[in-house]
C-alpha cells in the first residue's frame, strides 16, 4: 500500500527517461550506423589476426613458449602452473575456445592500451580534463554490463567483435585511472632535477614520467585483464565465441558439468594472466629501484 502510494506521487512528474534514451540509440542507429560498423573494421583485423595465430600455433609450441615466459619473469613455480593449466584445459576438449577467449582478451587490452594510457597522460597533465573525464569513467564502471549489450548490438551487430567492444568500454576506466594515478606520484624533486639538466616535456614524459608510472600503468593492465575476462561469459549472450559459450549452454540447459568446465577454464587462464602481469609489473618497479 505505501509503495503504490509512494508510486502514485511521482505520476505527475515522471519523467520519460527510458523513452528518450530509446528514442537517441534508433537515431543514432538510422543515421550513423555506418559509422560504427567502420569502426569496428580495426578491431575485427586485430582480433581476426590474433586468433588465426593462436588456432594455428600448436598447442605444445604456445604451452613451452608461454611457460618459459612464465618461468623467466614469475619464477618456477609459474612456469609448471602454466605448463599445468593449458594441458589441463587442452584435456578437457577446450583449448579451441580458449585461444579464443585469449585473442579477444588481448585485442581488447591493446585497444584499452592505446586509448587509455593516453588519455591517462591527459588527464594526469589538466586537471580540468580530469574532472571531464570522471564522471565519464563513473558512468562506465557502474552501468551494469548487460546494460552495455542493446546498444552495442543495435550499433555494432552480434558476434565476437561486438563482444570485444562491450569488453572494451566495461575494462578501460581502471588503465585510464591507474595511468593517470601514477604519472601524478611521479616525486616533483624528480622533475625539477631533469628540468635542471635541460630536458625537454617530452623527454621528461618519455624518460621520467612513465617509467617512474610503469608500475601503477601495469597494475591497470592488470585490473583491465582481470575485467575482460569478466565480461566473457556476459558477450557470449550476444554471439561472442570463447570459453563463455560452453557456460551459456549449460545454462541455458542446466547442463552442470558443461558450465563447469568453462568456467574452470576461465579461472585458470585469469589465474596465468593475473601472475604475469603481476610479475612484470614488481619486475618494473624493482628495476626503477634499482
Amino acid at each position: 500500500m505505501n509503495a503504490f502510494l509512494s508510486d502514485a506521487i511521482f505520476d505527475p512528474i515522471q519523467i520519460p527517461l527510458d523513452r528518450w534514451f530509446a528514442d537517441f540509440i534508433n537515431w543514432l542507429t538510422l543515421n550513423y550506423r555506418p559509422t560504427f560498423q567502420a569502426m569496428k573494421v580495426p578491431i575485427e583485423v586485430i582480433l581476426q589476426n590474433v586468433d588465426s595465430f593462436l588456432q594455428w600455433l600448436p598447442p605444445l609450441v604456445f604451452i613451452v613458449l608461454l611457460a618459459l615466459f612464465a618461468w623467466r619473469v614469475a619464477g618456477r613455480r609459474i612456469g609448471l602452473f602454466t605448463v599445468a593449466a593449458f594441458v589441463l584445459i587442452g584435456m578437457i576438449g577446450l583449448w579451441s575456445l580458449t585461444m579464443t577467449t585469449l585473442s579477444m582478451v588481448i585485442a581488447s587490452v591493446l585497444v584499452c592500451m592505446v586509448m587509455g594510457i593516453p588519455l591517462g597522460i591527459l588527464a594526469a597533465r589538466s586537471d580540468r580534463f580530469r574532472a571531464t573525464l570522471r564522471p565519464v569513467l563513473d558512468v562506465m564502471q557502474t552501468t551494469p554490463a548487460f546494460v552495455y549489450l542493446v546498444p552495442v548490438v543495435m550499433l555494432f551487430s552480434i558476434g565476437t567483435v561486438a563482444g570485444v567492444i562491450a569488453t572494451i568500454i566495461f575494462a578501460l576506466p581502471p588503465l585510464i585511472r591507474l595511468t593517470d594515478l601514477g604519472i601524478r606520484q611521479v616525486p616533483e624533486d624528480v622533475i625539477e632535477a631533469a628540468e635542471a639538466f635541460g630536458s625537454s616535456e617530452r623527454e621528461i614524459l618519455v624518460k621520467v614520467r612513465l617509467p617512474l608510472a610503469l608500475p601503477s600503468i601495469m597494475a591497470g593492465i592488470n585490473q583491465t585483464i582481470m575485467l575482460a575476462l569478466s565480461m566473457v561469459v556476459i558477450a557470449a549472450l550476444i554471439g561472442a565465441g570463447g570459453l563463455g559459450r560452453p557456460v551459456v549452454e549449460g545454462l541455458n540447459a542446466l547442463r552442470i558439468g558443461v558450465a563447469g568446465i568453462g568456467g574452470l577454464a576461465i579461472v585458470l587462464l585469469a589465474i596465468v594472466l593475473d601472475r604475469l602481469t603481476q610479475a612484470l609489473g614488481e619486475g618494473r618497479q624493482r628495476r626503477s629501484a634499482e
